[in-house]
């Protein structure tokens, strides 16, 4: 499986327009390569590079979309894909893009093929939506972006 963007390569920078510093709306995204088997995907887009004392497991919830059925190939910029979404890290329920207070982070957009709906409610948090796929991933793609504030 595979997840790309039209907005930046793997690895490379994330443009500020998808960042709290521009317009603050989500990168256009491609998925090809699903398994046939697959019966949702899950979008989960997070930092591990927050400082401790702001997030105690260093870890910071940007984007958490559940239940997207499995036919999705394309997101487009600034749109939020069918399904359901989850909570992140600030309290959104929508995208909510690059903002590091220090530094430059590596933001991991990760994409889930899984075979079966995930039983949760909207505003389910990441750790809820792990949990719940558990035993059900058929495939996984990341995507890294990176971004600094100027």
């Amino acid at each position: 499986m595979k997840l790309k963007s039209s907005a930046f390569e793997h690895g490379g920078k994330i443009p500020s327009k998808h960042t709290c510093d521009g317009d603050n709306i989500s990168p256009s995204l491609t998925i090809s390569d699903v398994p046939s088997e697959a019966e949702k995907l899950v979008l989960i887009m997070d930092d591990p590079d927050v400082p401790r004392e702001l997030r105690e497991d260093g870890m910071w919830d940007h984007w958490v979309v559940f239940n997207i059925p499995a036919s999705v190939c394309d997101i487009r910029e600034g749109e939020e894909p069918s399904g359901t979404h989850g909570i992140g890290t600030g309290g959104n329920t929508d995208y909510f893009g690059p903002c590091p207070p220090d530094r430059e982070h590596r933001y991991f957009f990760k994409l889930y093929a899984v075979d079966i709906a995930l039983d949760l409610t909207e505003k389910s948090t990441k750790l809820q939506v792990e949990n719940a796929m558990e035993g059900h991933v058929l495939a996984t793609a990341e995507l890294l972006g990176r971004y600094e504030r100027s």
